[in-house]
């Protein structure tokens, strides 16, 4: 009996799958989503030594295995390397396998969006658990209640609700805008619709920030006939959740406004991230070429920072006692590179995402084109790249409030790897056309016979995209 098509994509839907489970352990320790992404790694090289084939082609394997030197490098030069050796597996395991995995055994575009519908499903979980907690008082605590929406997290991963959910949200959104089947319009949007909520009552300004970021960018690059009739959607429903249903009201309207405060009358912790980020600054100007090592950040805070720097931000609620939580990172990923691998680090890792996001957009500028000349099949290919493009928007933006840490990381991993297929797998992957027991069908080399049921990546730099028919 032959295998599903989609038996391929198991160890990658059971990366996501198992964010839902709560973590009961201490700081720092393995989830299962990470133990599953080592065993999505492991899987995927096994079918790589099994196949004999080259995985990927040049351009993917320099802009994938940038940051491997700068990230060795780092860990050389840290102050503890011994102690720096767990942040070279992290940096690896978000930046470079497990997105490299996710190109590998997405194989085309229905493999795509079977991934972003379990997004989806996954945020609809943690969402709905959120709203709960909101509703019921049995969320973090913020401003002296517990109406903060977590989800399964913790308290002190704040901010993984809100990802999970803003990661779902924009799927559903690029899904939505790129169908030409009405059902599953219907379904993404209402998805969509419902995940609004528990994003908002999550209180997370990041996540607002970048989810509008990413949304926008959807809707601008979907046309701007649609964008204005969404934007005008998306207001009404603002309207309805916050005047009619009153969702956050008071809470929410004062959330907001402390964005526009941020340099008149800035809360605790926006004081917090300020001087961290300033520490990170004058972390790199110390060491501007390699940083002062990877995982240091935390060793030279003190010694970099102002004394506005408060000792920790107060956790509790969601079933957690009072805790206080040390600040080990400035919150934003651009300058915790930069403080800790120099500009090394940074123009490896920055450079290999502004690669991704060219790559995305002038594939997504071909797609469309192909809408209009092929139509539907043409058109699920363009959802692909808007679901692709509207999730590394919304990280880069993002990375300016947050960086890597907690649960969700891996989540982060995957998005990545999603947006690494979109811009780098051959474009006959992207409408979706399938060989034999599922497989794309994989790219004529010189010199190679293709392996069967492998994807290649050979041929995306010259633009030699010659599919071989089987079958």
């Amino acid at each position: 009996m032959r295998a599903p098509t989609w038996a391929p994509l198991v160890p990658l839907l059971a990366v996501v799958a198992l964010l839902a489970v709560p973590v009961t352990g201490g700081e720092g320790r393995a989830t299962p989503a990470d133990l599953a992404s080592a065993v999505l790694v492991a899987f995927c090289l096994v079918r790589l030594v099994r196949a004999r084939a080259r995985p990927l082609d040049r351009v993917a394997a320099l802009v994938l295995g940038l940051p491997v030197p700068a990230v060795c490098v780092a860990a050389v030069t840290a102050h503890d390397p011994a102690g720096a050796l767990p942040g070279v597996v992290r940096y690896l395991q978000v930046f470079v396998l497990v997105p490299a995995a996710v190109v590998l055994l997405v194989r085309n575009r229905k493999d795509f969006t079977l991934v972003a519908w379990a997004l989806v499903a996954l945020a609809l979980v943690e969402g709905a658990v959120g709203a709960v907690q909101y509703l019921t008082g049995t969320g973090a605590s913020y401003m002296g209640e517990d109406i903060r929406a977590v989800g399964t997290f913790s308290p002190a991963d704040v901010m993984g609700m809100a990802t999970v959910v803003s990661y779902g949200l924009l799927s559903a959104v690029g899904i939505a805008l790129a169908t030409a089947v009405r059902k599953v319009r219907v379904t993404a949007l209402v998805c969509a619709g419902l995940l609004v909520m528990p994003l908002v009552v999550s209180f997370s300004r990041g996540a607002w920030i970048a989810t509008l970021a990413g949304c926008t960018a959807q809707l601008v690059l979907s046309g701007p006939r649609r964008a204005v009739r969404a934007g005008l959607a998306a207001g009404a429903l603002g309207v309805v959740l916050v005047a009619g249903f009153g969702v956050g009201s008071q809470l929410l309207q004062e959330r907001v406004a402390s964005i526009s405060r941020v340099t008149a009358a800035p809360d605790r912790s926006v004081t917090d991230r300020y001087t961290m980020w300033a520490a990170a600054g004058a972390m790199w100007r110390a060491e501007p070429v390699t940083g002062v090592g990877l995982k240091a950040f935390p060793h030279y805070r003190d010694s970099h920072a102002s004394l506005a720097l408060s000792s920790g931000s107060d956790t509790a609620g969601a079933g957690h006692g009072f805790r206080r939580q040390p600040l080990l990172s400035p919150h934003n990923m651009y300058l915790l590179v930069l403080g800790e691998q120099g500009l090394l680090g940074l123009l490896a890792l920055a450079g290999g995402w502004l690669a991704l996001l060219v790559r995305a957009l002038v594939r997504l500028r071909s797609a469309h084109r192909k809408v209009r000349a092929r139509g539907r099949g043409a058109g699920a290919a363009a959802g692909c790249g808007l679901v692709a493009t509207g999730l590394l928007v919304r990280q880069l933006v993002d990375f300016t409030y947050a960086d890597i840490g907690g649960p969700p990381t891996v989540l982060t991993a995957v998005v990545l790897g999603l947006a690494a297929w979109w811009a780098l797998a051959p474009a006959h992957a992207a409408p979706g056309t399938r060989g034999p027991a599922g497989a794309a069908p994989p790219v004529e080399r010189a010199g190679a016979a293709p392996a069967a049921g492998v994807p290649q990546l050979a041929g995306v730099a010259a633009g030699t995209d010659r599919v071989v028919a089987r079958g």
